[in-house]
């Protein structure tokens, strides 16, 4: 049976490029789930020219997860916001040699990652030009990237969110959880993290309900 990896697919995982943290992160994002087998965080540091001078990722998966991460950094250092937006899928996969079929969400996962990250930069530096009311659905996208340490799924798969209030530039969100629970703080502080950026939000009220 051939083996399934290139060369340079193999090189990447054994080797990842730009792994680690950014301790004064510009921006940040994570996309995917370790509860469906792929995830990857992506952090960055922005010139004033808004060149990403530096960028580093975290995985969680596969050899061909890490690799995409490894690569997807290699291809957006250097580059503008504006040129790294612009890498796709292919071309993550085309630096690699390519990948197999069933591994291509892997690349795709990796720029969700990168464009998520710059998105996160654009958002808290007002650099979003077409704003968009900000709806229900929008903040439910968000809420998406809070995790629930107790199962390792995001709060609104695992029905943590009970109810989403948007009005007037406040935003309510009620948990369903103790409020003395051991991870209420830890919830309610990624919460505000992932819906201070957005801009007609002005107040964030996380409520616990049980």
């Amino acid at each position: 049976m051939d083996f399934p990896y290139t060369d340079k697919v193999l090189k990447h995982f054994k080797d990842p490029q730009n792994m680690g943290e950014i301790k004064d992160a510009d921006a940040e994002a994570t996309e995917g789930s370790p509860a469906c087998g792929d995830m990857v965080s992506l952090q960055l540091k922005v010139n004033d020219d808004k060149k990403i001078e530096d960028i580093k990722f975290k995985s969680y998966g596969c050899a061909s997860n890490i690799a995409t991460g490894s690569i997807i950094t290699e291809l957006a250092k250097g580059k503008t916001l504006d040129e790294a937006k612009e890498i796709n899928w292919k071309e993550a996969a085309d630096a690699l040699g390519g990948l197999p079929s069933k591994k291509a969400h892997c690349s795709v996962l990796a720029v969700d990652g990168l464009r998520a990250a710059i998105k996160n930069y654009e958002e808290k530096h007002g650099l979003i030009t077409n704003k968009e009311p900000t709806t229900i659905e929008d903040i439910k996208k968000k809420l998406k990237h809070v995790m629930n340490p107790i199962s390792g799924l995001d709060i609104v798969k695992t029905d943590l969110v009970q109810d989403i209030t948007f009005e007037d530039e406040e935003v309510t969100v009620k948990i369903d959880l103790p409020t003395d629970h051991q991870f209420a703080n830890n919830i309610r502080e990624e919460i505000r993290e992932k819906l201070e950026p957005i801009h007609d939000i002005e107040k964030i009220e996380v409520t616990f309900i049980r």
